[in-house]
């Protein structure tokens, strides 16, 4: 059932259908089950997308009846649900699938008690014993939550039962560095194989995510220009407007880069630069995005300083109201160093994008909520549209992760008149108003991808440390050399003068989006 192809429908080929299964999540009680994983799962059972012999239950450690609960998703549902207002007779469908067991993540009891409430849910909904386990809570529970459902029987062994499967998915971040990541793999494979776990990531999930390698291998006129002989360089943007809120000990242990960059931005880096894949088959599409991280030198003494810029946000003013520094926020130590901004300069080096450098940032409290992947390409050779010694604007490709998802193309026009002046104008394409409907969730799409056994949107064992491979160092830096001008960057401003200063120094400047 593990590692079919993935599903880039083409016109007449039918989507696929999921099996019987019963989904629990674990953390049930937290905010990422209210903000994201119910409403996701609402809209799938709204839209048919969900196994026609179903049930979910959530598994945390507050006492709450079956009915609390279901009030709970309702009003979660209601709030943050995409499609508003709720539709009381799905509703009213799904909440008889919905059910609460009250455990301990260590408690060996809570575990019988949950393998018997499941085979009583198998007899009432026909699941067939099929369970995806999502791990929705903080990932030291990860090797604890594995070895009780294991020990339980309650993940089967892949290549020996063959009548049900069963999967997990587990959130960032997927250790602290490269060496913890190894150990956390090592403990979670001593309980389940590589081919069980689902390592998610939402940005993979994201419509515009998934449709950079159709955008590139199904449309030659880009693949053909793809390369270090038309492109300049590559930006790779992250920024919201918020602050860390309520995660102050999260982002004291983590910071922005293993928050983010690790695994959100990196995965964008491997899908831009991947080569084309032998088939959409989920190993051969994740083989190319690991080799593009192999060819990614790690962080060293030559570049920490180069090639690297951290921040961390001040006072300022968002939207005209005022927003208080990190060092204020609640549960941050005042003299803090971690960083809430980072921005790196990275190479890849093999043949297609040798000397081609790729710009990644990411970033708390910037003036807006934007993600963006913009290609620039070379100006053209020669003098001819020159003027005063300098060329024309360059191309620009801009994939719109967020908000708006699209794709833009700027590139230049001729003003009409007899002047001849030159003019950059942009094509623009928006997914939400050129087919008419808002695209779904990325959770909606990775639960269902999981559910299908589908792992192409999910990172990989390899994936994860070469990932680590190229940062540990750097942060391992940081963290030995603790930054002297923090607060660095006013909340409301575009971060740090220093990250100006890194791309300017290469002649080129951050894009405005």
């Amino acid at each position: 059932m593990e590692n079919q192809a993935h599903p880039f429908v083409e016109e007449g080929q039918k989507s696929l259908t999921s099996d019987p299964c019963i989904l629990v999540i674990f953390g049930a009680t937290g905010d990422l089950t209210a903000r994201k994983l119910f409403p996701a799962i609402y809209n799938l059972k709204r839209e048919g997308q969900l196994p026609t012999h179903f049930a979910t239950v959530g598994f945390a450690r507050r006492e709450k009846s079956h009915e609390q609960f279901r009030d709970e998703m309702k009003e979660a549902i209601s709030n943050h649900s995409r499609v508003k207002p709720l539709d009381e007779g799905v509703w009213s469908s799904f909440q008889e699938n919905i059910f609460y067991h009250q455990s301990s993540f260590d408690e060996k009891e809570g575990y019988i008690a949950l393998k018997t409430f499941l085979e009583q849910l198998d007899t009432k909904f026909g699941t067939k014993g099929n369970r995806v386990f999502y791990l929705s809570t903080q990932p030291s529970y990860f090797p604890k939550i594995i070895e009780q459902l294991h020990v339980n029987d309650l993940l089967y062994n892949c290549h020996e039962v063959k009548d049900k499967w069963s999967r997990v998915i587990i959130e960032k971040p997927f250790g602290r560095d490269l060496n913890s990541a190894i150990e956390l793999q090592e403990n979670l494979t001593k309980n389940i194989s590589e081919e069980q776990l689902y390592r998610i990531d939402h940005y993979l999930g994201k419509e515009t995510v998934q449709n950079i390698l159709t955008f590139r291998f199904a449309n030659s006129i880009f693949e053909s220009l793809w390369n270090n002989r038309y492109i300049d360089h590559v930006q790779i943007t992250a920024a919201e407007n918020i602050g860390i809120g309520t995660r102050g000990k999260f982002y004291e242990e983590e910071g922005l880069v293993r928050d983010f960059i690790q695994n959100h931005l990196m995965q964008l880096v491997s899908l831009v630069a991947m080569e084309p894949p032998h088939s959409m088959n989920a190993s051969a599409v994740r083989d190319e995005k690991v080799k593009v991280l192999e060819c990614i030198e790690p962080f060293n003494e030559s570049t920490f300083e180069t090639n690297a810029v951290r921040g961390q946000y001040g006072k300022g003013f968002i939207g005209g109201e005022e927003a208080k520094g990190y060092r204020e926020e609640e549960n941050v130590d005042p003299n803090s160093p971690i960083e809430t901004y980072a921005a790196l300069k990275l190479y890849i080096n093999n043949w297609r994008w040798d000397g081609v450098p790729f710009y990644v940032r990411g970033a708390k409290r910037l003036p807006k909520r934007a993600t963006e992947i913009a290609i620039t390409f070379k100006p053209p050779p020669g003098k001819l549209f020159s003027k005063g010694g300098k060329h024309s604007e360059a191309d620009v490709l801009a994939l719109r992760i967020q908000p708006d998802e699209g794709i833009s193309v700027k590139m230049n026009c001729k003003v009409p008149g007899p002047s001849s002046p030159i003019q950059p104008v942009k094509m623009d394409f928006r997914y939400g108003s050129f087919f008419g409907l808002a695209p779904p969730e990325a959770y909606e799409r990775l639960i269902c991808d999981c559910m299908h056994g589908d792992n192409t949107l999910f990172a990989r064992e390899d994936e994860v440390f070469n990932s680590w491979r190229i940062l540990t160092p750097l942060l391992e830096y940081w963290g030995s050399k603790a930054p002297e001008n923090f607060p660095n960057y006013e909340a409301g401003s575009w971060g740090p003068k220093e990250a100006d200063e890194m791309i300017g120094k290469d002649q080129r400047k951050w894009r405005l989006i």
